[in-house]
């Protein structure tokens, strides 16, 4: 650092005993922290200077001192303001500039102007006719660095009006060190094999380690920001008393994912348009037998009080294995492990976060894979009521308070409702999710009791994730364009939950 610079240092020192470093500034022409600089380097190199630590305190301009120096005392601007024939305070308050007032009350002081109150209105008079700006004169000394010859009373009376600020400069007084040379030999950093084996070693000079310094940052993992997002609706779920579904199950039976949920086997949602089928294996085998028949009986005969869909049911097209569509197969799984329990059914309310694929077509804010949030409850004589009152407070965990409810069709809730919420930023109501009462053609097959009613609601983990970090395409979120410094410096996510 300033090779030149700590050179002409050294040079400096051979001819003098001492030198600090505010004198070598102006010395060399150069900034005093420059000099710094150079001093630090030279210290590097071990002990071929001493340097103590000295401070200095100097007076300095403050910029109403520097508009004094430039146009005149506050006083003097008054007094200049004031014509032969006399001026009315106000007029002259208002020429007089910011400070008239400070102006008006020194040159009073002074004995430069009166006010004349034998004429009405009375008027402000030059009591002089002409003045010495003593003010100027002493701060213009100041600006050219000879401060230190004013008596202490004008300092003080300076500092009071603002004029003046005192301040304190930190330096070295430099002398020659136990090691001084007037040139610096180059320290080595690496301690090498041959210098060991030659003997080199003993010759040179090392850098000092600086164990202050900070390492280099290690290479490390960084959390996706849907996995941010996953976390705390996840921790929202759990302060409500819910329990976390097993949801490993990415390829699941037709069965438990269409059939289970009262979908008949002939909904469009069942085409290979829409669902992703496994073609090994492509079947599954094992059911619960009775739980089977019921729920064939149900679709093509009815019970329950219902009529049924009316169609032929064939176990060939619920064996057949897909990608799960929703995560709602799973709560049905848990739901039928509930109502066949030991010790039979008991209230229960469960939570899934997981991954689901649909066979869509991709555009910005549509993937094949995304991931679906699901509450469900499970108690007697539940009502829409207590579905209603459930989405507010889910809801209102995650910030969101003003909520809409839509009449919508589910093939295994009714009534079933979309769910819409006031999105502030866009101006607009946006959908956010489903919801409904699974239907008596679902959880009675079960084996659930009649007088237990299920309520449950989803929505996905991708839109609010875009919405929370500003993303306007799912594909710059998921998927082979994702920006992996957005993930690396992306923010920790924290909702606004109660």
């Amino acid at each position: 650092m300033h090779p030149d610079l700590t050179e002409r240092i050294l040079q400096h020192l051979e001819t003098a005993d001492k030198v600090d470093t505010l004198d070598l500034a102006g010395l060399f022409s150069e900034d005093h922290q420059k000099i710094v600089g150079a001093l630090k380097s030279i210290q590097a190199h071990g002990e071929l200077v001493t340097a103590e630590t000295a401070t200095h305190k100097s007076l300095g301009l403050t910029d109403e001192g520097r508009a004094v120096v430039e146009h005149g005392s506050h006083e003097a601007l008054v007094y200049a303001a004031v014509p032969p024939e006399g001026i009315a305070q106000a007029a002259l308050m208002a020429a007089g500039g910011p400070n008239a007032k400070v102006g008006f009350s020194k040159a009073m002081s002074h004995g430069w102007i009166l006010v004349d109150k034998s004429v009405s209105p009375p008027l402000v008079r030059r009591k002089v006719d002409t003045i010495t700006d003593a003010v100027r004169e002493q701060l213009q000394q100041v600006a050219k660095g000879k401060g230190g010859q004013l008596p202490a009373k004008e300092v003080a009376d300076f500092k009071k009006r603002k004029l003046l600020q005192e301040t304190t400069t930190k330096s070295f007084v430099l002398a020659r060190g136990p090691e001084f040379a007037t040139t610096l030999t180059k320290l080595e950093t690496d301690l090498t094999v041959e210098m060991l084996a030659s003997g080199l070693w003993d010759q040179l000079k090392f850098k000092s380690y600086n164990f202050d310094a900070l390492g280099a940052p290690p290479t490390r993992g960084h959390l996706h920001p849907l996995l941010k997002v996953r976390t705390e609706f996840r921790q929202i779920f759990l302060e409500m008393g819910f329990s976390e579904m097993p949801t490993n199950n990415y390829v699941e039976s037709s069965f438990w994912n269409f059939d289970a949920l009262y979908q008949p086997q002939q909904h469009p949602a069942r085409d290979a348009h829409d669902t992703f089928f496994v073609n090994n294996p492509a079947r599954s085998h094992k059911f619960p037998q009775d739980y089977l028949e019921r729920v064939k009986k149900v679709h093509s005969q009815g019970g329950y009080g219902s009529k049924g869909y009316g169609y032929d049911w064939k176990l060939e097209e619920a064996q057949k294995n897909l990608l799960r569509t929703h995560t709602t197969a799973v709560s049905a799984r848990m739901l039928y492990k509930l109502a066949n329990q030991e010790g039979g059914f008991k209230p229960a309310k469960y939570f899934s976060i997981d991954k689901v694929f649909r066979n869509e077509t991709l555009d910005a804010t549509h993937l094949a894979e995304f991931h679906q949030v699901e509450g469900v409850i499970a108690d007697v004589g539940l009502t829409l009521g207590d579905l209603i009152g459930t989405l507010y407070e889910f809801f209102r965990k995650l910030g969101i308070t003003q909520l809409e409810f839509k009449p919508a069709y589910n093939p295994y809730t009714e009534p079933s409702m979309e769910i819409f919420c006031y999105h502030p930023g866009l101006g607009k109501w946006i959908e956010v999710g489903n919801s409904g009462v699974f239907r008596p053609e679902m959880l009675l097959p079960m084996g659930l009791p009649e007088n237990v009613n299920v309520i449950a609601w989803g929505l996905s983990l991708e839109r609010p994730t875009m919405i929370k970090y500003g993303i306007n395409n799912i594909r710059d979120l998921v998927g082979p364009k994702v920006d992996l410094k957005m993930v690396e410096e992306g923010p920790i996510c924290r909702l606004d939950h109660a």
